[in-house]
């Protein structure tokens, strides 16, 4: 007896499924390598790149330059740290409390604000697109807990100062150091990077090169806050043994 023929929604539902399988497989698999291998673009930079392209921006000039965590100067790190995500050593990806905070203030109409991690950075930044839609908060979820699972936080840590944006058009530590201070990652002092990390929650409008009273009063609050982790030594904190030479 021939076999019954699918019908064409069965064949379009199946191919569907085998096209959202292999997509799976193949996110899994450069999660997998970027633990070891450096991103050399994220999903971010396509967005920011092809947006010029499209627009024809003046002027836009697209910069970025991996460096391992070693041409990364502590400084930097703490601050990221110290202006993002304070409890980074101590969560599993999530800051639950912040969260609820969030919640709680959204509930009563404030402000809605962020109450994203490093590490939900990193996935959102890396992997996905902007937006506040449930399911791109869904997979940022979902990559968040696979991230927090196969990379230590050192690695975690790397990769986001090696992709954050932190200018028109400069994206990552090292680009910008050279662009607004001329110099290496390697060699920022903590004046630099916590001015860095004050324009990190809105990079286009807030700049460091042009600073405004806002981004100084936010450059001397991370100063503070890098001062009360520890500054450098609390980078033991993220990985027993981590080293990075001041």
């Amino acid at each position: 007896m021939a076999r019954r023929r699918r019908s064409l929604p069965s064949r379009l539902l199946r191919a569907l499924l085998a096209a959202a399988v292999a997509l799976l497989l193949a996110l899994l698999g450069l999660l997998l390598a970027f633990r070891w291998v450096p991103v050399p673009l994220t999903a971010f930079m396509v967005r920011d790149r092809v947006g010029a392209l499209v627009t024809r921006a003046p002027g836009y000039e697209f910069r970025h330059d991996w460096v391992p965590w070693e041409r990364i100067s502590p400084h930097a790190a703490v601050a990221v740290i110290a202006a993002e995500d304070q409890k980074f050593a101590s969560h599993s990806g999530f800051d639950l409390e912040s969260i609820d905070q969030a919640l709680e203030e959204a509930r009563r109409g404030g402000r809605v604000r962020g109450a994203s991690t490093l590490s939900q950075q990193v996935a959102k930044n890396v992997f996905l697109w902007p937006g506040q839609s449930w399911l791109r908060k869904g997979l940022e979820a979902g990559l968040t807990v696979l991230i927090e699972l196969a990379w230590p936080k050192r690695r975690i840590l790397e990769v986001y100062l090696n992709s954050a944006q932190f200018g028109r058009g400069v994206w990552g530590i090292e680009a910008a150091s050279r662009r607004f201070f001329d110099k290496p990652a390697a060699a920022l002092n903590r004046h630099e990077a916590a001015l860095l990390a004050a324009v990190l929650p809105n990079p286009i409008r807030l700049r460091a090169d042009k600073p405004s009273g806002f981004v100084r009063s936010r450059q001397q609050w991370i100063l503070r806050q890098m001062d009360a982790l520890g500054g450098a030594a609390h980078l033991h904190a993220i990985e027993p043994g981590v080293s990075a030479a001041l």
